[in-house]
């Protein structure tokens, strides 16, 4: 696996950003940046540390898939780190075989620094080489999702 890092500079607080990225106060918030990956990205499960949480969403027949991860550690506001084990095929885990091989045990971290009331998220992440363009196309569009969701001012 190669390993790949995308940064977003956002103008809110560590604690908004968290909070918005892990769809913690509203998961609409999370399923809102993951558009970006599929318009109906969401997930099932918890944030908590040990906690197994499902990625999710469905294809264009309509069918569930996605990714079996396990929540590493959770710093809150500070840092998250996924570990991906396998994926869902419609509601069943498939976490052996040829398949989950080539990327099973890939971290994707989120790490949250704030200074000055300026929010730096940095992803770091183990990819598999099939799926370098996708990444290096598709996560900055979801960061700048990220970006438009943590700035908007509530009224």
């Amino acid at each position: 696996m190669i390993k790949i890092q995308f940064k977003k500079e956002i103008n809110a607080s560590a604690q908004k950003v968290y909070e918005s990225m892990l769809g913690l106060k509203e998961k609409s918030s999370y399923e809102h940046w993951t558009a970006a990956f599929n318009p109906t990205s969401s997930y099932e499960g918890s944030w908590e540390k040990g906690s197994k949480i499902y990625f999710v969403g469905c294809d264009e027949n309509g069918k569930k898939g996605g990714m079996v991860s396990e929540i590493v550690e959770h710093k809150p506001c500070l840092f998250v780190s996924i570990r991906h084990y396998g994926f869902l095929d419609g509601d069943q885990e498939i976490i052996s075989g040829e398949v989950v091989e080539k990327w099973a045990g890939g971290h994707e971290n989120y790490t949250y620094s704030e200074y000055n009331g300026i929010t730096t998220v940095t992803v770091d992440m183990d990819a598999v080489e099939d799926y370098l363009d996708y990444f290096n196309n598709t996560y900055p569009l979801a960061l700048d999702n990220l970006k438009e969701i943590c700035e908007k001012k509530v009224h």
